[in-house]
């Protein structure tokens, strides 16, 4: 089952089961989804698996900002909203891949391209983005391509 497919499954449990938060989060999610696939027609392109994971990923990395705010904000009930609204978005994601799993990733990648000094790492991470997207945090990877490279 695609990854819409799994959306629309779920809308239809969370209306079932009358679960108001999740439902709200679900139809948001729907909506990002829709807004990306027009702009995506307007550019003459196609929205693919890809496109709404890494869509997903930044709706996970906005609330959890947002969360950081209301809670430095002293906001404890806003920031718990947010953090329940990531908890139904990452159910889409894929599982993240382990400290070893990334390691193993990135040595894959470097011998892929070929890559010998950092002027390579922009090829290196294309390569990983377009294997892993979703599933490991790129700037955190940026370091280690460096570390490796430089």
């Amino acid at each position: 089952m695609d990854l819409r497919e799994r959306l629309a499954t779920a809308v239809k449990e969370a209306m079932r089961a009358r679960e108001a938060g999740r439902l709200s989060t679900l139809r948001m999610i729907g909506a990002a989804i829709k807004d990306r696939e027009i702009a995506a027609r307007g550019e003459g392109t196609e929205v693919g698996e890809g496109d709404i994971l890494a869509l997903l990923g930044r709706m996970v990395k906005q609330r959890q900002e947002s969360a950081r705010a209301y809670e430095a904000g002293g906001r404890a009930e806003l920031a718990e909203k947010e953090r329940a609204e990531i908890a139904v978005i990452e159910e889409f994601l894929p599982q993240p891949l382990t400290g070893p799993e990334v390691e193993a990733a990135i040595a894959e990648a470097i011998a892929e391209v070929g890559a010998g000094s950092i002027r390579d790492m922009g090829k290196v991470m294309a390569a990983l983005k377009a294997r892993h997207s979703g599933r490991m945090d790129f700037g955190a990877v940026g370091a280690r391509i460096k570390g490796r490279l430089g």
